[in-house]
């Protein structure tokens, strides 16, 4: 039994500093055989989602699933220090508490007590090691809790970066493609003169994006639950819009910038490839189909009142075929599995642009509303 707790104590301490050292300090790999914080957060969010689901009215779930990004990184710290703290008490039961305490209690609980004010550098002298072994515990513990107080502080700001770089090109599509971005208000934006340059500029700083986003999500997965401010923007919307452009541009848009679009659709399902292997969501193909024969004809038309013209004929449309199962069914279950709402291929008629909309008019046009309804004059 006391070995058995002695290696039960050393393999929880060796577990907890090794997800610790990959999660903030090692730079990812996108698939690995086991880990303590994928299983934390498959058994965590999903429970998250059911709850919601069930007991939140439909116009609060997105912000109450927005909440488990930050909340869930605050108990993934919590999980790491108890299970820091359980493994010394452990190694120090399995030693024999060796341990003296004021009101002479002993066992196990009084070791947990030790290790978590040890951990925690508190100071008190209530409860003390008398053996040269039990001491250097105590040193070697009290040292890992002030290297994990620096990670931590190291770590969060770190992750408040990548976020932020995260969401600057999410809000600035707002008025180049729409809210939610859409393929439809993209093209139709960027028909005026000169404007494929501007297509072509801004799908290259995408694929920058792209890369930045790949690169920050790799090292912070947590990043992936953190939800965009407003409910009709999200990294999965806009990477879904600019891969929906790109086919549109690759499959055969007449004078558009092809080369740039296949570099930007490159990089962006790289991305979403990467992302469906980290949180292991297998593609699956979209049911009902985003873009069904009539509404590409619906955009077909949408498209040349801009100026943009799509070409016709099978060719196309087998092209336009085999790029979306390229990465629809990816981002189809990542949509799934994050509980994000993929943007459609045509904007809707009465969706506003973030920037036009405005709290206060709202409310003003409400009260108007209600007003009239009364029968009362102004």
């Amino acid at each position: 039994m006391t070995i058995l707790a002695i290696i039960s104590g050393i393999a929880l301490v060796l577990l907890v500093l090794w997800e610790g050292f990959e999660t903030i300090v090692l730079p990812r790999r996108v698939t690995r055989r086991f880990r303590l914080t994928r299983f934390f957060y498959r058994s965590s969010w999903r429970p998250w989602v059911r709850m919601v689901t069930l007991l939140i009215p439909a116009r609060r779930q997105e912000t109450w699933l927005s909440y488990f990004g930050p909340l869930s990184l605050l108990l993934l710290l919590s999980f790491w220090a108890f299970g820091l703290i359980c493994g010394f008490a452990l190694i120090h039961w399995a030693l024999g508490s060796a341990v003296v305490a004021r009101d002479g209690a002993s066992g196990f609980l009084t070791d947990l007590y030790l290790s978590g004010t040890t951990f925690f550098t508190l100071g008190l002298g209530d409860v003390v090691p008398r053996t040269p072994l039990a001491r250097l515990l105590v040193v070697v513990e009290s040292g890992m809790g002030f290297a994990f107080l620096a990670l931590v502080i190291g770590y969060l700001p770190a992750l408040n970066q990548s976020f932020a770089r995260r969401e600057v090109s999410i809000s600035l599509l707002d008025a180049r493609a729409g809210s939610p971005p859409t393929a439809s208000e993209m093209l139709r934006r960027h028909g005026y003169e000169h404007g494929k340059e501007a297509l072509r500029q801004l799908l290259h700083e995408w694929e920058r994006w792209s890369a930045e986003f790949l690169e920050g999500h790799l090292s912070y997965p947590v990043l992936a639950y953190f939800r965009s401010q407003h409910d009709n923007q999200s990294w999965l919307a806009a990477l879904a819009a600019i891969l929906d452009t790109c086919a549109l541009v690759m499959a055969g848009l007449e004078g558009a910038c092809e080369r740039q679009a296949e570099l930007t659709f490159a990089m962006a399902r790289h991305a979403v490839i990467d992302l469906s292997l980290v949180f292991r969501t297998a593609p699956r193909e979209s049911i009902p189909d985003r873009l069904p024969p009539e509404r590409l004809e619906e955009l077909r038309l949408l498209l040349a009142e801009s100026g943009q013209h799509l070409r016709q004929g099978e060719a196309f449309d087998r092209k336009l075929r085999e790029l979306r199962l390229l990465y629809e069914p990816y981002v189809h279950e990542l949509a799934a599995h994050f509980q994000i709402a993929l943007p459609p291929w045509i904007a809707d008629e009465d969706s506003v642009d973030n920037w036009r909309g405005s709290f206060w008019e709202r409310s003003v046009k409400d009260r108007i509303s209600v007003r009239k309804g009364r029968g009362e004059h102004f």
